[in-house]
């Protein structure tokens, strides 16, 4: 993946349930459900990443438990990679990209309208919760078929 950036979202799962956020920017994305997450850094490991993005955007300290199988194209050179994490400490709630917080109990997961390049992560990490996520449509890509 020479050239390619990687995005890393954090599956952040506590006492059975599982964190989403609703993206506020950019307009293109707003009011999409994603896991929370960012950017690698030059010289950062995706580890190191993910933690440092959760408390930037959640004010809260993950554990990095391990990554998804999968790597999903985000467009203009950059590629998602999903990490099941565990919450440490600290309430999670928006400080920057996000205007809600939620936690999901695993019936719930597919209630929500996820982002596409969540979307086969979000069926990974439902599959580990125990709970099929069917049924309905995904933010940014409306070609897809509903699952039923």
């Amino acid at each position: 993946m020479t050239g390619t950036r990687i995005v890393v979202g954090a599956a952040i799962l506590h006492r059975g349930r599982l964190l989403a956020a609703c993206r506020s920017a950019p307009a293109a994305l707003a009011g999409g459900w994603e896991f929370p997450g960012g950017k690698v850094e030059p010289g950062e490991d995706e580890t190191a990443a993910l933690v440092r993005e959760c408390r930037e955007e959640l004010g809260v300290t993950v554990r990095p438990v391990r990554r998804l199988p999968g790597a999903w194209p985000l467009g203009k050179g950059y590629v998602l990679h999903v990490w099941l994490a565990d919450l440490v400490s600290g309430e999670p709630r928006p400080l920057q990209d996000h205007s809600e917080v939620r936690w999901l109990a695993p019936a719930a997961v597919a209630d929500l309208d996820w982002l596409a390049a969540d979307r086969p992560a979000v069926d990974l990490v439902a599959a580990v919760m125990g709970e099929p996520a069917t049924g309905k449509r995904v933010i940014g890509d409306e070609s897809l078929p509903m699952r039923r």
